[in-house]
């Protein structure tokens, strides 16, 4: 007797099994909603449209993100964040110096970085967001760069001198001899 071939029956999709149970179909389909809408408000986000993102993270969160919550709440507050970065508007270049300076004393290095350079964009001849780079380059450690940068808010405006000789915030440079030779050249 030849041995007959059977094909086997195609496949039926069985809903996954949990400690109680199959799971409901419509907790399927409202997982796959939850992570349609997550998808798109992370698009919007990498797309910059942070205004967006937010509200449609915000949604999920009043609608129930289960156990996506925290990372749905995560992504809402870095969208927030995003949105005050953009949000400040300065009378003047003192307020916006002011709020870079701010950002140096709250330990926010790139945020205030990022503050005076956009000062020099508008006025390259802003000598105090140079004087504020130096500051910033002797807090963190970068002895050249501060160098550089106070040299330029000295040859832009000569007061700047004074200022840093007694300027606590330079006290790291105080053992640089090239430090003291920019403060002090009639020495």
């Amino acid at each position: 007797m030849a041995h007959v071939k059977t094909s086997p029956l195609p496949a039926t999709k069985r809903p996954p099994r949990t400690l109680a149970g199959t799971t409901p179909p419509t907790q399927d389909e409202a997982r796959n909603k939850l992570l349609t809408e997550y998808e798109a408000a992370l698009r919007l986000m990498q797309a910059g449209r942070y205004d967006g993102a937010q509200k449609a993270f915000d949604k999920m969160l009043a609608n129930g993100a289960g156990d996506m919550s925290d990372r749905v709440r995560m992504y809402s507050n870095a969208c927030a964040t995003q949105l005050l970065k953009g949000d400040y508007a300065f009378a003047n270049h003192e307020e916006h110096y002011d709020y870079a300076v701010s950002l140096l004393n709250s330990g926010l290095y790139e945020d205030a970085r990022e503050q005076f350079l956009l000062i020099l964009k508008d006025n390259e001849k802003a000598d105090y967001a140079f004087y504020g780079l130096a500051v910033l380059a002797s807090m963190t450690g970068d002895s050249h760069t501060c160098l550089e940068h106070l040299t330029e808010a000295i040859r832009q405006n000569p007061r700047n001198r004074i200022q840093a000789r007694a300027d606590s915030d330079f006290q790291d440079m105080a053992d640089d001899p090239r430090f003291t030779e920019l403060l002090y050249p009639e020495a």
